[in-house]
């Protein structure tokens, strides 16, 4: 396993993921969305790897849904940091890391345009199930 780690900008939420490949074989997925193309936003993902977040402060982890309401955005309300996206079915977690976040991001490959917008909420479930880290862990701190 690889592993890589991030954080918003003041700490609030870390981040580790573990690959199952080395992270050069990976071309993060740049949504053309507005909200994603707004925060310059690309995504990493291995659905055989895993995601942990660990926040400080619950209070300021904030869940953004837009579009099709399927999925959360998660923000650092302090210091504005999108972290990442999670998505619940039933009791299994799928999330995406936003490459941003993450510190060791010049081993990645180039990202490549993705537009999720365009699929119907049936097709985007199936391609998160299939795509992104499946059983996130997150652990607060301070609840």
């Amino acid at each position: 396993m690889h592993t890589l780690t991030g954080a918003c900008h003041c700490g609030n939420i870390h981040i580790a993921i573990a690959l199952t490949q080395s992270p050069d074989r990976y071309a993060p997925r740049a949504c053309d969305c507005d909200f994603c193309r707004k925060h310059g936003a690309s995504y990493l993902s291995d659905p055989h790897g895993s995601m942990q977040l660990e926040v400080r402060d619950a209070d300021f982890m904030v869940k953004y849904r837009h579009g099709s309401q399927l999925a959360d955005f998660l923000l650092c309300s302090r210091c504005g940091v999108l972290i990442g996206v999670l998505y619940q079915d039933g009791n299994r977690r799928y999330g995406t890391v936003n490459c941003a976040a993450l510190q060791q991001t010049a081993a990645l490959g180039i990202p490549v345009s993705v537009s999720p917008r365009l699929l119907a909420g049936s097709e985007k479930t199936a391609r998160w199930s299939a795509l992104w880290f499946p059983d996130v862990v997150i652990t607060t701190a301070k609840p």
